[in-house]
This record gives structure tokens, sequence and C-alpha cells, in this order.
């Protein structure tokens, strides 16, 4: 890789998101270097530049790495992201994604690299009363979670007012799917998305999936949500940079698709995509979970031409269903006769 290539910090680059950011740099002329302590991430999911193992909250680890790889500007994805976890350890939160983040800002103070995008999530919005959600949306997260990424964007916003911090957050929605050429997927120890535990019960790795709510007032009662392919993702946050690193102006800035699907759409095409029967139960609603959450991200396309291009759902679940073929071998599924 050419040393002459823009390097870019990427905290969390180990991680499912974080790597395919990665992939999409590296493709957009950039140098990502991979910084991620490896509590979730993979190593080897770093495939396209430099990894650093470190966390954000050491002293100094951040500052090192950037003098000494000539860091011009950050994507941030390092945080814990499991709502139920953070309701039940909200401290472990809070020390990991506000504390993290400010230990992260000091440090590129001091490296002087002035330029960051930050991963964020709808969750800040908690229970909306209006869909498709705009960014003028009041912010009102019911979680720990979405508080802490709350708190991140308004720390963000004030760095840039008092020291001239160029910055964008960016709220995204249900990141699912995989890299098109089965490079990286979303693979944790502890599992809680929808796609990737379907996809584990395709493959004989879960005996059944809970579904939480078949009572919500939607096309079939089950909740529904906009999901977004993670490259379209990944190419979003080299959009948001170079738009940054243009000159032009951030904020915050939703990405998602526009429309939603229900949990039972999903697990239809699942099914028809994998060949499998998958046992379901169904549950009764968890507290808080909204009926609706879609995006309304047309602020996005229109400041740095964002658009979710591989986002439609037989993309995703193809793709999300060749990278698990790739990474986790069948134990014997019960397939449809």
């Amino acid at each position: 890789m050419p040393e002459n290539q823009p390097s870019i910090l990427v905290t969390g680059g180990a991680g499912y998101i974080g790597a395919h950011t990665c992939k999409a740099l590296a493709k957009s002329g950039y140098r990502p270097v991979a910084f991620d302590n490896l509590s979730v991430g993979h190593r080897d999911f770093v495939r396209w530049g430099p990894f650093i193992e470190g966390d954000i909250g050491s002293t100094a680890a951040v500052r090192t790495a950037c003098q000494e790889h000539g860091v011009v500007a950050v994507i941030h994805f390092a945080a814990h992201a499991l709502v139920a976890e953070s309701v039940a350890e909200p401290s472990k939160y809070y020390r990991n994604n506000v504390g993290g983040t400010l230990a992260l800002l000091e440090d590129l103070q001091q490296a002087g690299v002035n330029t960051i995008v930050m991963s964020s999530s709808c969750a800040v919005y908690g229970v909306p009363d209006k869909q498709p959600i705009d960014e003028d949306a009041m912010p009102n997260p019911i979680n720990p979670y979405g508080a802490s990424k709350l708190m991140g964007e308004r720390i963000l916003a004030d760095y840039g007012k008092a020291y001239g911090l160029s910055w964008s957050a960016l709220r995204y929605f249900n990141a699912c799917g995989a890299d098109p050429d089965a490079e990286v997927g979303e693979s944790r120890a502890v599992e809680t998305h929808l796609i990737p535990r379907l996809m584990m019960c395709a493959q004989g790795h879960l005996q059944s999936i809970s579904i939480f709510g078949t009572d919500y007032p939607t096309e079939d009662g089950t909740a529904v949500r906009d999901y977004i392919h993670v490259s379209d993702l990944a190419d979003a946050h080299v959009l948001a940079l170079r738009q940054l690193m243009s000159g032009g102006t951030g904020g915050v800035f939703n990405l998602g698709t526009g429309r939603g699907h229900t949990v039972k759409e999903v697990l239809t095409e699942v099914e028809r995509v994998t060949g499998a029967n998958i046992g379901v139960r169904f549950e009764d609603r968890r507290p808080g979970d909204p009926p609706v959450l879609i995006a309304d991200a047309r602020r996005a396309k229109e400041r740095f031409g964002f658009s979710a291009s591989r986002s439609d759902l037989k993309t995703i679940v193809q793709t999300a269903w060749a990278w698990h073929q790739k990474a986790h071998p069948r134990r014997g599924p019960i397939l449809r006769s």
C-alpha cells in the first residue's frame, strides 16, 4: 500500500462495521490504520492496512498511533453496543462510550488531528412519535446505550464550538449483511442481532429463534425495522469523511433506506435464500421496543451523496448467507422437503 495515501485511524477497526469501513477506505485511496483492543473485534478482519492493538482509554495510545502513522483524520467506532447489557451495566457503557470518547478527543488534540466521523445510532431517538424519523426529531434515549451515544454527539458539538473540531456523527439504523466478497461479516461471541441468529438457525448452530411481539400495529403484527447493508454504511463513512476533509459542514446524519421490513418478512427471506426450516418461538413484546423504526436519510444524500444501493432485503440476506457459509461450517439444519 503506497505510503503517500492519507492515513485514517479507525477505532474499532477490527469490528463488524469498522472492518468493512477499512476496506471501503482502502478502495477510496486512503490508508486505514485499525486501532482495536480486540475485546469484540477480530484480528483476522484487519486486511487493508496496519493494525494497532490498543485501547482508546489508555494514556497516549491514540496520540502515539497518530504520530507514528501520520494520521490526518479519525473514524470512531470503538464502543460497547448491546442495549440489554447497557441497562444491566450502565457504568460499563458510560465509562467506555463517553469516557473513551473524551480520552480519544484529548489524544487527538495533542496529536493535532482535528477531523472525526463518529458512529452513532438511532437509539438516540428512543420511541419516536413520527415515522420516518428525521434528524430534527427530539432525541429521547430510553437506555444507557442510546444515552451514551447522544452524549458523544454532544461532546463533539461542544468541541466543535470551543476548539474548532470538524465532526460528523452518523446515526444508523439496523446494520446487517456482509461484504459482497465474503471477506468479513457479522460475528460476535454473544450474538443478539436478528439476521445472524437466523443464519445460525439455518446452519444448525441454534435450534430456534425468538420473535418478540406479534401484536404490533403493523402488516403482520411483528416489528418493522429499517435494514441497511453494512457496505452501504461503510461507504457513507468514507463520504462523510471526504466531505469534512474538503471543508464541508458536518453534523448529525441518519443512515437508512427510508423503508422497513417486518421481522416475519426477514424470516421468510432467510428461509427462501438458505432453504432451511427455521424454528421460531413467538414471545411477548420486549419493553421499550417501538413498533416501527424507519430513517429519513435525505440529509445525508443531499449533503454528501449517500445512497443505500445494496440494502434491498435479498442482497442483505444473500451476502450474509455467503459469508456465514464460508466462516461457519454447517451442523445439519432441517431443510425443506
